[in-house]
């Protein structure tokens, strides 16, 4: 088959492009387009499952962006657009809302300090783990435990490991003092 070149921009309209290359016989080319895109498209979906398994499992690692692409061998920014539009939140989001849920059991468990627990879930700063725990749970991690200790008492674990499951909810956020 005898290729011709393409005499219209094939940044403008798609509609014309596909006109063309289909006038020109070259309609198993677009579908062949297509079929590799689908591949790419499966391809970082699994590479993105990888990461959020990788978080879910080293969540008390320190991890970061830069890390995580690397490993599935993507750019930090191609990482962050593609898994915030898979699973609607930055892979940033993802580790802090792990490592709050896990904070939130060791709290209700009783026996380590805030700031034990905050070092136990990989989270280097007293100030941003407390801040991050407001914002995802709606009060500070020293409230939660008083207030944890006696609420999940009566419930089963499976279900006190659900009803206590942290959401990046922006209502959730403690109301803000009146200005003076």
């Amino acid at each position: 088959m005898l290729l011709r070149r393409c005499p219209i921009s094939l940044h403008g309209s798609p509609e014309r492009a596909k006109s063309w290359f289909q006038d020109a016989g070259c309609a198993t080319i677009l579908q062949v387009s297509r079929r590799l895109a689908a591949e790419e498209r499966l391809r970082d979906l699994a590479r993105l499952r990888r990461v959020r398994d990788r978080i879910d499992r080293e969540y008390a690692q320190p991890l970061d962006v830069e890390a995580l692409a690397r490993g599935v061998h993507m750019s930090a920014g191609h990482l962050s657009r593609q898994f915030r539009l898979a699973y609607g939140e930055s892979p940033y989001s993802y580790l802090m809302t792990r490592r709050i849920e896990r904070a939130m059991a060791l709290l209700r468990r009783g026996d380590l300090s805030v700031t034990d627990v905050c070092f136990e879930v990989g989270c280097s700063s007293l100030g941003t783990f407390s801040s991050r725990f407001s914002e995802l749970v709606g009060m500070p991690p020293s409230t939660y435990r008083r207030e944890a200790e006696q609420a999940v008492e009566e419930l089963p674990a499976c279900v006190a490991k659900q009803v206590t499951r942290p959401v990046r909810d922006r209502s959730a956020q403690p109301a803000e003092s009146p200005a003076v």
